[in-house]
């Protein structure tokens, strides 16, 4: 058997730092970088994609509070919702869920709340002169990210008026 390529590196204060953090859930610092290594190699597509984003995914999904749903899946809900017999009651709850969800947005700004909705694949959001543009594929997603952002600003305060157009809704915050 060959014998192991032996390497030496230079740290910084602040990776040497990280090094000693990570070292201690591994049995030698060998091992410790071969993972990195191996780490690095299966997950390299991600470079491209915003570190933020993938955060909000790890965040959303890691703790089973939220699933992912084929869009079909989601739209034929929403359809199926927008013609029930009792939608109000369906729209009662989810201002409830709505409510509770500003709960834990406390503290962020407007832009923070909605990239993370953005990371949802609910809309495509862009900004221009300090209001937001959020774009839908359809107008029953627009019309539950439109009641839900109600409930949440209104939950945590946030005076922003919301303007409903074809596609979009453009959220312009109301400053004092």
């Amino acid at each position: 058997m060959k014998a192991p390529q032996r390497i030496s590196i230079a740290l910084d204060q602040e990776t040497s730092r990280i090094l000693n953090e990570l070292k201690e859930s591994y049995s030698s610092v060998s091992e410790l970088f071969r993972e990195l290594l191996k780490f690095h190699r299966r997950f390299k597509f991600l470079e491209n994609e915003d570190p933020s984003r993938i955060r909000t995914y790890v965040d959303m999904l890691s703790h089973g509070e939220h699933i992912i749903l084929d869009i079909d899946h989601w739209l034929a809900f929403l359809k199926f919702i927008s013609t029930h017999p009792d939608k109000e009651k369906f729209w009662e709850i989810h201002k409830r869920v709505s409510m509770a969800h500003a709960e834990e947005f406390v503290g962020m700004e407007l832009n923070e709340i909605l990239r993370r909705l953005e990371a949802c694949n609910f809309f495509r959001i862009s900004m221009k002169d300090g209001e937001y543009a959020l774009v839908f594929g359809s107008d029953e997603v627009k019309e539950f990210v439109k009641k839900f952002l109600e409930g949440v600003f209104e939950g945590i305060g946030i005076e922003a008026e919301i303007k409903e157009e074809l596609a979009k809704l453009r959220i312009k915050p109301v400053h004092d």
